[in-house]
């Protein structure tokens, strides 16, 4: 590494933990119950063309995916909150259940290639996972992910676990946030493919002179892994080609099972920051996708595994995103001071007076709430020098 690229992650990496300040950060949503397995978040925050702020995000009960719903009702709730106060109070507007994000078909775009036919027979809703709020002009645009009762393909089909189903990512579009409620979903991600057959988790990708692009988190039928795929999208929001699932590659020391892009924050090329095209990426990690048990007598760590991610940070410089370099190569980036350590689902929101970062944060007594963090713009300037 040359002196201009250390001085360059150094810059970066101050800039990034002063945004994801755990210490400073305060609860803006809290879960339905102070107990393990519950939380809120997974979503984003945008500004709405009236000047106030919006986010999204899915309330989770208890419950364990291996096993289907007799454990809990797991994602429940997907919700959208709005602050006319810049993000100091926040108020519920709109809610759906599963039944309403049950789609109704599949857009004709999503079926880029023989192996996106989406799910077979699809079903009821069984659980919500993350989400992403894009306003236009004259409309606003909902993605968001949840698993279907729904047969896996031909030939891996006996490796499905009764109660389970298959994830997709639906897309819901109305002129305004009330016409969201009544918005029909449609199916814009989905694949057969067993190598990455539950897609999920979708956020937004905007960066100058670039097309825009919708991130999405995807496992394999057999849940070994979470790796992070792109996909091109147009103005409607569907899919302009076929998504590039390893688009990212999974890590090789702490995040080697899980690396699932969750916000990427371009920023802007000046005197003390020449590069253009230039950005910071955030991610969640894990070593395993199940809690292991550690050695007795071997240094302790947190290893970060399915619903407890910890969070990596990397970054990229041009308009190839898989180029992206990582900041947290040995050990996670950011870390909870209070229960698992988890702290995930961060999406950072960029507006003239500063910069709003959110992300779900693990509480002593394990819930997961949503924190925020607001840094101003003139003190982010003074960072990045």
């Amino acid at each position: 590494m040359n002196r201009m690229e250390s001085e360059l992650e150094t810059k970066l990496g101050a800039f990034a933990h002063a945004l994801i300040d755990q210490e400073k950060a305060r609860v803006i949503v809290a879960p339905e119950k102070a107990e393990r397995g519950y939380w809120f978040g997974g979503g984003n925050m945008a500004a709405g063309p009236d000047g106030a702020l919006y986010l999204c995000g899915r309330f989770r009960s208890a419950g364990d995916s291996r096993t289907g719903l007799d454990l809990g009702d797991r994602g429940r709730e997907l919700a959208i909150f709005a602050s006319i106060d810049k993000g100091h109070s926040w108020k519920k507007l709109h809610s759906f259940p599963k039944a309403a994000l049950l789609p109704k078909g599949m857009a004709g775009a999503a079926a880029a290639t023989p192996l996106d036919r989406g799910p077979q027979g699809c079903g009821e809703v069984l659980s919500i996972e993350g989400a992403a709020l894009r306003f236009l002009q004259r409309s606003v645009q909902l993605f968001v992910s949840s698993e279907k009762a729904s047969p896996y393909p031909e030939g891996v089909r006996e490796y499905m676990k009764p109660g389970t189903g298959v994830w997709t990512i639906e897309l819901l579009a109305a002129p305004d946030l009330a016409g969201l409620a009544s918005a029909v979903p449609r199916t814009i991600l989905s694949t057969q493919d067993p190598r990455y057959l539950h897609i999920k988790d979708p956020f937004i990708v905007e960066r100058p002179g670039c097309p825009l692009l919708l991130g999405f988190c995807h496992h394999p039928f057999t849940w070994a892994s979470s790796s992070t795929g792109l996909v091109e999208i147009d103005d409607e929001g569907l899919p302009r080609k076929p998504p590039v699932f390893e688009a990212l590659p999974r890590g090789p020391a702490w995040d080697v099972a899980i690396t699932r892009v969750t916000s990427i924050l371009p920023l802007s090329s000046s005197a003390s920051f020449p590069r253009l095209g230039a950005g910071l990426v955030f991610y969640d990690g894990g070593e395993c996708l199940r809690n292991l048990d550690e050695h007795a007598g071997a240094k302790r760590r947190p290893r970060g595994y399915s619903c407890e991610e910890l969070g990596g940070l990397g970054y990229y410089a041009g308009d190839d995103l898989s180029s992206m370099e990582r900041m947290s190569k040995l050990a996670p980036e950011f870390l909870s001071p209070y229960g698992t350590g988890s702290s995930r689902y961060v999406d950072v929101l960029s507006t003239e007076e500063g910069y709003y970062a959110t992300w779900q944060q693990s509480r002593k007594d394990g819930s997961q709430a949503l924190v925020m963090n607001f840094l101003p713009a003139a003190e982010a300037a003074r960072i990045l020098g």
